[in-house]
C-alpha cells in the first residue's frame, strides 16, 4: 500500500481539486493523492485497487464534489475521497479480501505505518511489515515501560561489524484504550546505506520471521514505485485524461492499471522462467544451490582422497588433473593455483571467491 500524487497543475475547475503536498518535490501542488493497492508474490506486482483522495480538510479543497444520486458508487467514491488515507487503506483491503485476493502480509512505508493503521490489519486477519517513524510521540512496550524508538535504541546493545542489522528487539503495540489486547511486534533497526551514522526501523507483527526475512520482505515494497514510475512516465496516468469529471479521473485510472496488468502478466510469461509452474519447481528441487567455491572446495577433497589411496600412481593422476583443469572455460581457471598444483598433491585456491 503506498500513494503517490496525481497531478493536475494547469486545472481549475476539476471535481474535488485540492493542494496535496508531493513529498517528493517538498512543496504543494493541485491535483490528488493516488492511494493505491497491489498484489504481489515477489517476482510480479499488480494492482488490484485505488482512489483518489481530495483532501479531509475543507480549506485544502479548491472545488467540492458534483451532485450524484447519494446510492451510486460515484457517491460513495467522493465520500471516500475526503477521508484520511488511514481511513481508506481498511476499506480498499477489505473490497480486496472479498473480491477473493489472498495475502500474507501488508507492506506500508513510514506515512501509513501507526499504531491504528496496524491494529485495523491485524483484525482483518493480515501481519504486517512496514518501517516506522523515530517520533517521540509513537511509543511501543518494551521490558514494562513504555518508550520511543530512539529510547529502545539508545538503551540496548549493538551488533558491531557489517551486520544485516544493528538491533532487534521484541515489544507489544498496545490500543489507546487500556482494555484493548496488545499486539506482539518486533523491531528491527537497520543501518541506512546513505548515511552510515542514522538507521532505519522496521517492524513485523509476524514475530517468527527472522531479521534477514524481514529486512528482505520489506524491500518487496520497492515494485510499487516502480510501478507509478511506469504509469507516469510510459502509459500517461496524468496527461491523458483531461476531463473535470471525478468519475472520469477514476476511469481513465482504472484503464491505465489494465494495460500495466497485461504489460506485468506478458513479462511474466515472456522471460520469467516462475511461468512454468511444476516444472520450475521440480527442476529447481532436482538442481540443489552450491557456490562456486564450495563446489571447487569438495572437487579438491576429493582428488586428495584420491591421490592418497593411488600413491604409487601419483604422477599419472597429477597428469589426468591437469588435463582436467586445463579444458575449464577462462573465468574459472583464475580461481585456482596452477603452481601450486605442480608443488604439491592437493590443488589450493588461488583467491578467495
Amino acid at each position: 500500500m503506498d500513494d503517490s500524487i496525481y497531478e493536475r497543475k494547469g486545472s481549475k475547475k476539476a471535481e474535488l481539486l485540492a493542494k496535496v503536498y508531493d513529498h517528493a518535490s517538498r512543496r504543494y501542488t493541485r491535483g490528488f493523492r493516488m492511494l493505491t493497492l497491489g498484489w504481489s508474490d515477489g517476482v510480479t506486482f499488480l494492482p488490484v485497487n485505488s482512489r483518489l483522495l481530495s483532501s479531509e480538510k475543507e480549506s485544502s479543497r479548491i472545488n467540492e464534489g458534483w451532485d450524484v444520486d447519494s446510492n451510486s458508487n460515484g457517491a460513495k467514491a467522493r465520500k471516500s475521497a475526503t477521508k484520511k488515507a488511514t481511513e481508506v487503506i481498511p476499506e480498499l483491503i477489505s473490497e480486496a479480501i472479498t473480491a477473493g485476493i489472498q495475502a500474507n502480509y501488508v507492506l506500508f512505508d513510514s506515512w501509513f505505518s501507526s499504531p491504528k493503521v496496524i491494529r485495523s490489519m491485524k483484525e482483518l486477519g493480515l501481519d504486517v511489515v512496514a518501517m516506522v517513524k523515530k517520533s517521540s510521540k509513537i511509543h511501543y512496550r518494551f521490558q514494562g515501560q513504555m518508550c520511543s524508538c530512539k529510547d529502545i535504541f539508545r538503551s540496548c546493545k549493538h551488533r558491531r561489524g557489517r551486520s544485516r542489522y544493528l538491533l532487534s528487539v521484541s515489544v507489544e503495540i498496545c490500543g489507546e484504550d487500556d482494555d484493548a489486547a496488545t499486539i506482539a511486534a518486533k523491531l528491527v533497526f537497520v543501518r541506512n546505506r546513505s548515511n552510515r551514522k542514522d538507521y532505519l526501523v522496521l517492524l513485523s507483527t509476524d514475530t517468527s520471521l527472522t531479521e534477514d526475512e524481514v529486512i528482505a520482505l520489506y524491500g518487496k515494497r520497492w515494485d510499487i514505485e516502480v510501478f507509478f514510475k511506469t504509469c507516469k512516465s510510459v502509459l500517461r496516468l496524468t496527461k491523458e485524461c483531461r476531463s473535470l469529471s471525478y468519475d472520469a479521473m477514476c476511469a481513465q485510472t482504472a484503464i491505465v492499471f489494465t494495460r500495466y496488468l497485461f504489460l506485468a502478466v506478458g513479462v511474466r510469461e515472456d522471460s520469467d522462467l516462475r511461468s512454468s509452474g511444476p516444472l520450475f519447481c521440480l527442476a529447481a528441487d532436482e538442481i540443489a544451490d552450491i557456490s562456486f567455491a564450495a563446489a571447487f572446495e569438495k572437487l579438491q577433497l576429493f582428488l586428495q582422497k584420491l591421490l592418497e589411496g593411488f600413491i604409487t600412481r601419483k604422477e599419472e593422476i597429477r597428469a589426468l588433473v591437469l588435463d582436467f583443469l586445463a579444458g575449464l572455460p577462462a573465468d574459472m581457471k583464475r580461481f585456482l593455483d596452477f603452481e601450486g598444483l605442480m608443488g604439491t598433491s592437493a590443488p589450493k585456491m588461488g583467491c578467495e571467491v
